[in-house]
C-alpha cells in the first residue's frame, strides 16, 4: 500500500524553471447555467471559393433531454439543436438560419456557392431545404416520393446545379425498424440463438444503414431512384455529372474481429441527366479486407490500401496495379524492415498521391516509380511533433498541415514545399488551433481558435500571408466570466518516462499559500484550450490537474498507479498543493481508472467514478446495445487487455477493481446514468454493493434519465445536480466549511 504523505521520494518536476505565475483574475467563476450555454462553433460547409461558411454553434443544453433508452432505436433521432448561421467570409455578417436553436444534418453548398442545400429536423424526419444567397429566401424542397430522407444522410450536389444526391429510407422502413427495437424492449420473451448470423441487437442496429440512393430535381422535388436498397457508406458525383460513385459496406455477420463480418466495395453509376443509364459497375471488388476508397478530385480513378500496400485503379482498366508491391522492403545495415503503405490524399490533378509510413510521407505516382520521401518523421518517437495533412495548393506545390510540438504548446498550420521538402510556417502560436476547414484553392482557411483558457472562437486565414482575424466570437455572454489560467507541467513516472500534464488555476489564484487539487484521470492530456470540467473544478477556488499515463498492453492496470501520484507529487513538492486535500474523479474509462488506482493508494482524500467499469469480466457482456464492442475493447482495444479471457484470466481479475474492494480506504462516490448503453449502472452497482458489504464509505448515486456520463448527460436540472453533488462530496472531505456550489450562486 503507498501512503498518502509520500508515493516516491524519486518523482521530480522535469521542468528546469517553473512558468509564471497566474495573478488574480477580476470577472465572475463560471457557474453550471453558464456552463449549458457556452457554444462551440463547427465549420458545416465552406463554399469552394471561401466567401460563404455554414457555422453551427453548438451548446451542451442543446443535447440535453436525451432518451438514453432509445439507443439502437434506428427511428429515434437524438436532439442536437444548436444555431445554425450562414457566414460572409469577408465581412463577417451573418444570417441565422430560424429564429432559434434547431437540428440540421446534411449540409452542402451549391458549385457556385449561392445555394445552400440541408436537411433540417421537423418532429421526427428530416425534412430537405434550400437557402438562396441572392434573394435570402429559405423554402422547403417538396420531395415527389413517398419514402422519407434517412436521418444520416449526406448530401452532394450535381456539377450543373440542377440535382441534390440524397439517401431515402425504404418504403414501411420505420414500422419495420421500430418493431425490431420493440422486439428487443418489450417482447414478453427474446430468443437469441448463436445460429444466427448476427446477435439480435445488431440487427436491430443495421436497420440504421438500410438507404435508396435518389437524386432530387432542385427546381421541382421530382425524385429519381439510382439503386435498390443498399447499406451506403459515401456516395458522389463525378467532376462531369456522368456517374454517381458510392461505396458500400454489408454486413454479413456479428464480429469478434476488426478485419471481418464486413464487405467492402466501391461502384461507378452511369447517369443520364440524372437518371441511371445501366448497371452498376464494381469498381473494387467485394472483400472482408477492411478498406477504404479514395476517388481522385475527377472520380475517374480510386486508390485504397489493403495489408500495407496501395493499388490503384483508373476507371476502365481491366484491374488494379499495386503501386508499392517493389517498395514495401528498406534495409539497415542488417535490419530489414517492411514498410506498410496507407493513402493520405489524391494530388489535385491526379498525378499522383501522398502516401504515409513509418518514415514519413511519399509521393507516389500513379505510373509506377520510386516513392520520393518528401517528409520524414523524426526517429525519435517522443521527440516527433504531431503533424496532419490538412489541403493541397492548387497547383500541388505545396501541402498545408496542422503542426503541435510534442513538448510545449506551439501550434498552429505549416506549409510543405513537396519538390524541396522545406517546411515554414504559416500561423504558429501558443494558442490552440483546430478544426480547419479550406476554400478550394487553399487560400482562404477557418480554423477554430482559443488563446489556451477562453471557449474557442472563429477565425479567418489567408493562407498567403499568414494573416488571421476573429470572424465570430460565439460567447458574448461570457466576456466578464475569468476562466481558469492553464500551464503545461512535465514530470516524471516510476519508470523514469517523462509525462505531460495541465494544471488548472483558479481565477483568483494567491501564489505562496498551498490549495486543494482535484485530479482528473483518463488516458493523455496535452492541449490546453476552454475544458468545462476543469473551469467548474477552479471556480470552486481549487487547483484543477489532468495528468498522462503511460498505458502498456497487457498491464493497463499499473499506468495509473505509476503515473498519477507522481505528477500530484511534483505538484506539492512545488508548495502549491495541500497534500491532505487531494481528490480524484474521471469519466468512462477515466472512472474505471479512479477504481483502479484506489486499490493501490490511500493518496486521496476522495474520490468520484462517472459512469466507469469496475468489473472488466461482467462488463464483457453488459452492454447489448453496443454488440461485441466490449470483447473487443478488452483484447485489442482501449482496456489493452491484449488476450482473451480464457487466454489470459488473471488479467481480467486483476483489472477488476472490485475484486480488491477490500483495499479502498478513500471514500468513494458512484455517479450512473440508468438508460447508460455504454456502461450501464448494474456495473457500478457491483462497487456499491461490495464497498457496503466491506463497511467502507460509499455513496452510489443512479440518474434515472441519465446516460453515459450520469448528470452530465442527463436534463439540465441533473446536470447542476451532478457537479453539485461530487464538489459537495469533495468539500466535505476536505473538511471545508464553505459552501460554495457550481450552481448560478456562483
Amino acid at each position: 500500500m503507498i501512503t498518502r504523505p509520500r508515493l516516491l521520494l524519486l518523482a521530480v518536476l522535469a521542468t528546469c524553471a517553473l512558468a509564471p505565475v497566474p495573478v488574480a483574475a477580476q470577472g465572475r467563476a463560471l457557474t453550471t447555467e453558464l456552463a449549458l450555454d457556452v457554444r462551440s462553433p463547427t465549420v458545416l460547409a465552406l463554399t469552394d471559393d471561401g466567401r460563404r461558411a455554414v457555422v453551427q454553434l453548438n451548446t451542451r443544453r442543446g443535447r440535453t433531454d436525451t432518451d438514453h433508452f432509445r439507443f439502437g432505436d434506428a427511428t429515434y433521432i437524438a436532439p442536437r439543436y444548436a444555431e445554425v448561421h450562414v457566414v460572409d467570409v469577408a465581412s463577417g455578417e451573418t444570417v441565422q438560419i430560424g429564429d432559434e436553436p434547431v437540428q440540421v444534418g446534411a449540409v452542402a453548398w451549391s458549385p457556385d456557392g449561392n445555394r445552400l442545400a440541408y436537411t433540417l429536423r421537423e418532429g421526427d424526419r428530416f425534412e430537405l431545404r434550400m437557402w438562396d444567397a441572392g434573394s435570402g429566401t429559405d423554402r422547403v424542397v417538396e420531395l415527389g416520393s413517398s419514402k422519407e430522407i434517412a436521418s444520416n444522410t449526406s448530401l452532394a450536389w450535381s456539377p450543373d446545379a440542377a440535382h441534390v444526391l440524397v439517401s431515402l429510407r425504404p418504403d414501411g422502413w420505420a414500422a419495420e425498424a421500430r418493431t425490431a427495437f420493440e422486439a428487443m424492449t418489450e417482447a414478453d420473451v427474446v430468443v437469441q440463438d448463436s445460429g444466427d448470423d448476427f446477435l439480435s441487437w445488431e440487427a436491430v442496429r443495421n436497420q440504421g444503414r438500410r438507404q435508396v440512393l435518389a437524386t432530387v430535381s432542385v427546381e421541382d422535388g421530382a425524385v429519381e431512384e439510382l439503386l435498390e436498397e443498399r447499406p451506403l457508406q459515401s456516395a458522389r458525383f463525378d467532376e462531369d455529372g456522368e456517374a454517381v460513385l458510392y461505396t458500400v459496406n454489408e454486413p454479413l455477420k456479428t464480429p469478434y474481429g476488426r478485419r471481418d463480418g464486413v464487405e467492402y466495395s466501391a461502384w461507378r453509376l452511369p447517369l443520364d441527366d440524372g437518371t441511371a443509364d445501366g448497371e452498376p459497375e464494381v469498381v473494387i471488388e467485394a472483400t472482408e479486407d477492411r478498406i477504404r476508397a479514395s476517388w481522385n478530385d475527377a472520380g475517374d480513378a480510386v486508390a485504397w490500401a489493403d495489408d500495407g500496400d496501395v493499388f490503384y485503379r483508373p476507371l476502365g482498366a481491366d484491374s488494379a496495379v499495386n503501386l508499392t508491391a517493389d517498395h514495401r522492403e528498406i534495409v539497415e545495415g542488417a535490419d530489414t524492415t517492411e514498410l506498410s503503405f496507407s493513402v493520405v490524399a489524391w494530388h489535385p490533378q491526379g498525378e499522383s498521391m501522398l502516401a504515409s509510413t513509418s518514415q514519413g510521407w511519399h509521393l507516389l505516382p500513379v505510373g509506377g516509380g520510386e516513392p520520393e520521401l518528401v517528409m520524414a518523421v523524426d526517429e525519435e518517437e517522443d521527440a516527433r511533433p504531431d503533424r496532419s495533412f490538412e489541403h493541397w495548393s492548387e497547383d500541388g506545390a505545396e501541402i498545408l498541415l496542422s503542426w503541435s510540438e510534442p513538448d510545449r504548446w506551439w501550434r498552429g498550420l505549416r506549409r510543405l514545399d513537396v519538390s524541396s521538402g522545406a517546411v515554414e510556417e504559416v500561423v504558429m502560436g501558443d494558442g490552440l488551433y483546430r478544426g480547419w476547414t479550406f476554400s478550394e484553392d487553399g487560400e482562404t482557411a477557418l480554423f477554430r481558435y482559443s488563446g489556451g483558457d477562453r471557449p474557442d472562437e472563429l477565425h479567418a486565414l489567408d493562407t498567403g500571408s499568414g494573416a488571421t482575424r476573429e470572424l465570430m466570437d460565439p460567447n458574448p455572454q461570457l466576456r466578464d466570466v475569468a476562466f481558469a489560467r492553464t500551464e503545461l507541467i512535465d514530470y516524471l513516472d516510476v519508470d523514469g518516462n517523462t509525462l505531460y500534464g495541465i494544471l488548472y488555476y483558479p481565477p483568483d489564484y494567491r501564489p505562496g499559500e498551498p490549495y486543494p487539487l482535484v485530479v482528473e484521470v483518463y488516458e493523455d492530456f496535452f492541449d490546453n484550450g476552454y475544458n468545462e470540467n476543469m473551469n467548474l473544478v477552479t471556480a470552486q477556488g481549487w487547483l484543477g490537474f489532468r495528468p498522462s499515463v503511460d498505458l502498456e498492453i497487457g498491464y493497463p492496470g499499473e499506468a495509473w498507479i505509476k503515473g498519477v501520484p507522481s505528477a500530484v507529487n511534483a505538484l506539492i513538492d512545488r508548495g502549491i498543493v495541500d497534500p491532505d486535500r487531494v481528490a480524484v474523479y474521471g469519466q468512462s474509462y477515466g472512472g474505471y481508472a479512479v477504481n483502479l488506482l484506489i486499490t493501490q493508494t490511500d493518496r486521496f482524500a476522495a474520490a468520484a467514478n462517472v459512469s466507469g467499469k469496475v468489473n472488466i469480466i461482467s462488463f464483457l457482456g453488459d452492454s447489448p446495445r453496443i454488440t461485441t464492442r466490449n470483447y473487443d475493447a478488452a483484447e485489442v482495444g482501449q482496456d489493452r487487455i491484449g488476450a482473451t479471457l480464457w487466454e489470459q484470466p488473471h488479467k481480467y481479475i486483476n483489472t477488476s477493481a472490485v475484486m480488491f474492494a477490500d483495499r479502498i480506504e478513500t471514500p468513494l462516490l458512484l455517479l450512473s446514468g440508468e438508460g447508460d448503453w455504454n456502461v450501464p449502472a448494474t456495473n457500478q452497482r457491483e462497487m456499491y454493493y461490495a464497498l457496503r458489504r466491506l463497511g467502507k464509505e460509499v455513496v452510489w448515486v443512479n440518474y434515472m434519465k441519465g446516460g453515459h456520463g450520469a448528470g452530465r448527460a442527463s436534463s439540465a436540472e441533473d446536470f447542476h445536480d451532478h457537479w453539485n453533488r461530487m464538489f459537495d462530496w469533495f468539500r466535505e472531505h476536505f473538511e471545508e466549511e464553505d459552501e460554495t456550489t457550481a450552481t448560478d450562486a456562483g
